[in-house]
């Protein structure tokens, strides 16, 4: 398993945590993390069955280092731009995953750490974890994080959120669909392996192909266009290998292949 400077890795029975590894700066992301995240994320191994992003010592991720920060903020516009081009790319990199993809946040989530868990398929909390998208405080936008927040909140929740930049916890993050879930902490593992425990019983080219028709049918095709787009797609499924196992073991009162 590749060793990182800023990000750790943890595999076990097909589930890869990529543990946020920072944790003296409450896991603050800076221009390494960013490209460790993605490059991880782009060779995740076909026999994972899904990536879980959380954070090492008090916090999820306290969003942009400063350090980082103040170096960017001397820097022209082009070079602002290609770095920012390495947020854009960490947050689709995680969209885009083939795998399902589960943020757990406890401690803190504050500006770009927003990203991160938004572009996950999935996220859970503690009841005291702490959110915050406070870039308009210092007086800049949540720009490259946006399309995955609005994505889960919705514009007026967005708006909301983005223009006052106010802190909430999570309980208030679940209200607002930020996160799928807010549980007190001593139940937060518990809450953590049942979800894992239910994807093990999906099949596994199902839920990539599952991540794929959610996209296409939400950002790209018209109701016309999914007619036959959905239908080419499940005849496609129906036939394939994993699809007929899955077929015959529901016929046959028997758990699939895939289920151990």
């Amino acid at each position: 398993m590749t060793l990182y400077k800023t990000i750790e890795l943890s595999q076990e029975n097909g589930v890869l945590t990529i543990w946020l590894n920072r944790p003296d700066l409450h896991n603050a992301f800076n221009e390494t993390m960013l490209r460790e995240l993605t490059e991880c994320l782009e060779t995740i191994d076909s026999n994972t069955l899904c990536v879980i992003i959380r954070g090492r010592g008090k916090s999820f991720c306290a969003g942009v280092d400063l350090n980082w920060m103040k170096a960017v903020s001397q820097n022209s516009y082009e070079q602002n731009y290609t770095e920012s081009l390495l947020l854009s790319k960490c947050f689709l990199t995680i969209y885009n995953c083939p795998k399902p993809t589960l943020a757990v946040v406890h401690g803190v989530a504050l500006g770009g750490a927003n990203g991160l868990l938004s572009a996950c398929d999935l996220a859970y909390c503690t009841d005291d974890a702490t959110f915050s998208l406070s870039e308009v405080k210092i007086g800049i936008v949540p720009a490259c994080i946006s399309p995955y927040v609005i994505k889960r909140v919705g514009e007026y929740g967005a708006k909301e959120l983005m223009l006052t930049g106010r802190r909430i916890k999570g309980r208030e993050a679940e209200h607002f669909r930020l996160v799928n879930k807010s549980v007190p902490g001593e139940i937060l593992e518990e809450t953590i392996s049942g979800v894992i425990a239910l994807l093990r019983t999906s099949g596994p080219k199902a839920m990539s192909q599952c991540k794929t028709l959610i996209h296409d049918v939400a950002n790209k095709l018209s109701l016309m266009e999914a007619y036959d787009y959905t239908a080419q797609m499940i005849a496609e499924i129906r036939a394939s290998e994993e699809g007929q196992e899955g077929m015959n073991a529901f016929l046959e009162k028997r758990k699939p292949n895939w289920v151990k």
